[in-house]
């Protein structure tokens, strides 16, 4: 699986990650960055039947958790991006269960896919000085879709 070799080699590269203390804290100001890629299908359910991929990305959330409070004492932080739906391979195989851009889009918030340059601000926001202070964070770059809320007249 993936995460494993997300895992393997995260921990391989922590001694080139690894920032000496730089105050009498012990702590660095611009710590080293794992940045890991998740989805938000490891945060909310899909209709279409993705049950080893929503598990992986689940596992992901879960590893970079562990491992912010695992490298946190050698000024290291981990992160994880959760995009939701964008201009993929995979998202276009979504259409084998009915669902198509047109579809995809009207059920997020913001009225639109992701795309590239929503990915990257997260990723340079979590990579610069910016984002020294956060770790063990799922960051959701999805439109809104994982706020969307059960309408009452479904109770």
């Amino acid at each position: 699986p993936t995460w494993i070799v997300r895992w393997a080699l995260s921990r391989e590269c922590v001694p080139m990650l690894q920032r000496p203390a730089d105050n009498p804290s012990g702590h660095h100001a611009d710590p080293g960055r794992i940045i890991n890629i998740g989805s938000i299908a490891g945060i909310i359910t899909q209709q279409a039947p993705t049950h080893a991929y929503d598990v992986s990305k689940a596992a992901v959330h879960h590893l970079t958790k562990k491992m912010a409070a695992d490298l946190a004492p050698r000024n290291i932080t981990v992160n994880v991006l959760a995009p939701g739906y964008v201009p993929s391979r995979m998202s276009k195989g979504l259409a084998a269960y009915g669902a198509d851009k047109e579809k995809i889009t009207k059920g997020i918030p913001l009225g639109r896919m992701g795309e590239e340059d929503d990915m990257a601000g997260a990723a340079i926001y979590l990579s610069s000085k910016a984002g020294a202070w956060t770790t063990g964070v799922i960051l959701n770059v999805d439109g809104g879709a994982c706020t969307l809320q059960m309408p009452l007249s479904s109770l």
